[in-house]
């Protein structure tokens, strides 16, 4: 299939990456319901070891198996699957081809007392594996965030060798950061450039909230001509942060939602000029009927035209 003209400028904004990590980002790009629209819709699945498995998948008991999860991504026609090495290992040569695969290089869970996350697979696991791209968590903030940002850069300077795209989970957390900083506009938008100047192909990050958590950043927002009691507004502060949209910028689901809300969150993302969602738990907790046909919606608002 030709490249389309959205998928076409998003990888001209990608000056001086080798060919081959462009090949990856237009496989992504292309695939799936939002595929040419120069959205993404991503199913993650790294709760498993994050938070546990009946935390993650008692819900919807299905979602034990890998093979259900690889085939929740096939049927509901996404744009990729991220999940850390068990997970892929276990179901990437009977669903080889029928999705992009991003390979969860590092992961931490909440068994821990610190915010930091080990490196538990390799450039080369993602290429034995076919994924497209590698896929790394860095929490700013955490007083292991240096450490981790060295981890990534070296990681990432791997991947662009072998034309791997690179992902970054940009979570700021630990440290002085207050639970309801986390997610303040300037703490995201922060992490967001954080992660752009690590190398990030494609960053994630929380929808932000319009709290801003450090004195020192308030007058610089309050000069700002945006209002950011509008979702989209701080969407579009995000994506600025993000080399001014140059990279592409992804949004988690977060926690449990219903559909309106999930739907909601879609549309300031699409208006802000977010490149998409990342929605696991409120896919796969799902029974499968229901996810795929939350999951058909959401890529169709996500790959609506901006300006309808």
């Amino acid at each position: 299939m030709p490249l389309t003209d959205p998928v076409r400028a998003i990888l001209a904004n990608y000056d001086g990456e080798p060919p081959g990590v462009k090949t990856s980002l237009a496989r992504i790009l292309m695939h799936g319901r939002t595929g040419g629209s120069g959205s993404l819709l991503i199913l993650p699945v790294d709760q498993g070891v994050e938070h546990g498995p009946a935390r993650s998948f008692a819900p919807n008991p299905a979602a034990y198996d890998p093979h259900y999860l690889f085939d929740l991504a096939v049927e509901a026609d996404l744009s990729a699957f991220a999940a850390p090495l068990g997970l892929i290992a276990a179901g990437a040569d009977r669903f080889a081809g029928t999705v992009p695969l991003i390979l969860k290089v590092n992961n931490g869970n909440s068994l821990a007392t610190e915010r930091d996350q080990a490196v538990t697979a390799s450039v080369r696991d993602a290429l034995r594996l076919g994924c497209s791209a590698i896929g790394y968590t860095i929490y700013p903030g955490s007083p292991h965030q240096f450490d981790m940002f060295e981890e990534v850069r070296s990681a990432a300077e791997e991947a662009r060798t072998v034309g791997l795209a690179v992902v970054i989970w940009a979570y700021p957390r630990g440290g002085s950061l207050a639970d309801e900083d986390e997610n303040a506009l300037d703490i995201v938008a922060h992490a967001a450039q954080i992660a752009v100047q690590l190398g990030a192909h494609i960053v994630k990050v929380k929808l932000p909230t319009a709290r801003i958590a450090r004195p020192e950043n308030r007058a610089a927002y309050d000069s700002m001509d945006a209002d950011f009691t509008q979702a989209s507004s701080r969407v579009a502060h995000i994506v600025q942060s993000a080399f001014a949209g140059r990279r592409l910028v992804v949004f988690s689901g977060g926690p449990a939602k219903d559909n309106d809300s999930i739907f909601a969150d879609a549309r300031a993302i699409r208006a802000g000029g977010g490149h998409g969602s990342i929605i696991g738990r409120n896919s796969f907790q799902r029974g499968r009927k229901d996810a795929v046909l939350m999951l058909a919606e959401l890529g169709n608002i996500l790959s609506s035209d901006r300006s309808a």
